[in-house]
């Protein structure tokens, strides 16, 4: 989707459910842990991680490799449990419900776009967005699955597979497929790192303008300084554990912030 094409027009219709309150954190870590068997000992992925995400923020994670990123991603978003600790998602805590309910809420408040795509081979670009919905027993809302399409740069691509699409092009069918459900909160682990600039910027505009029309919380782990500074916050991860933050970052703090870590 290139910088000049037309903005679609914004989704109408009720949202499933509410969202959170204004004093009410989208995302809230308390104290969270992950380790991970390693050999005859454990391996600290996070090491006690507290943070509190305002409704509507849109958050980049940085860090060296292996400081916890995709971990603190994937435990933010219900993908995995940790070994202690709470997090709470919209005033929902997961870590207090059954693996059951957690995959409900997954699916109806949580949005997560993967680097790799997850595409459904056999199914239509079209089919492959509204996938979370028919899994949960929903008709996908007509217009809003438009708007998306629109969005993200797909129409007229509806019934092509998966693979006839190119890297950027599936990409945004994983981005319509996470909104598709009009999340509160959007996760994204490098959606743009198997991408060119090019491509990757076009995406990463893609999951800003929508996020903010849709009014959803946006939390993206990425290495790229460039991606980081369109967030309003950078958090940076090391050893597990957050060693600081930038508000309103420039990609030459994000890159100077990076160097100081090692990354």
């Amino acid at each position: 989707m290139s910088a000049t094409a037309p903005t679609p027009t914004s989704p109408v219709g009720p949202t499933p459910t509410p969202p959170p309150t204004a004093a009410e954190p989208a995302v809230l870590l308390d104290r969270v842990y992950r380790s991970y068997p390693d050999g005859s000992g454990t391996t600290a992925a996070l090491a006690g991680v507290s943070l509190a995400l305002a409704p509507g923020s849109f958050t980049a994670v940085m860090g060296p490799s292996g400081s916890g990123k995709s971990t603190l991603l994937n435990v933010s978003a219900g993908l995995d449990r940790p070994s202690s600790g709470r997090v709470v998602v919209g005033g929902s805590d997961l870590t207090a419900m059954s693996p059951d309910a957690v995959t409900r809420l997954r699916r109806d408040r949580i949005g997560f776009v993967f680097q790799a795509y997850n595409l459904v081979g056999h199914l239509t670009v079209a089919e492959n967005i509204a996938l979370p919905l028919l899994l949960g027993g929903r008709e996908p809302d007509a217009h809003l699955r438009r708007y998306l399409v629109a969005a993200v740069g797909l129409e007229g691509l509806e019934d092509r597979l998966p693979g006839e699409l190119s890297g950027g092009q599936a990409q945004r069918v994983a981005i319509a497929r996470a909104l598709i459900t009009r999340p509160a909160v959007v996760f994204a682990d490098e959606p743009t790192g198997a991408l060119d600039s090019h491509t990757g910027g076009q995406v990463l505009e893609v999951l800003r303008s929508t996020a903010q029309t849709l009014q959803q919380t946006l939390v993206l782990v990425t290495h790229d300084a460039h991606v980081a500074a369109a967030a309003d916050r950078v958090l940076f991860l090391a050893d597990g554990l957050i060693a600081g933050h930038l508000d309103a970052p420039t990609t030459e703090q994000v890159t100077a912030r990076m160097i100081e870590l090692g990354r």
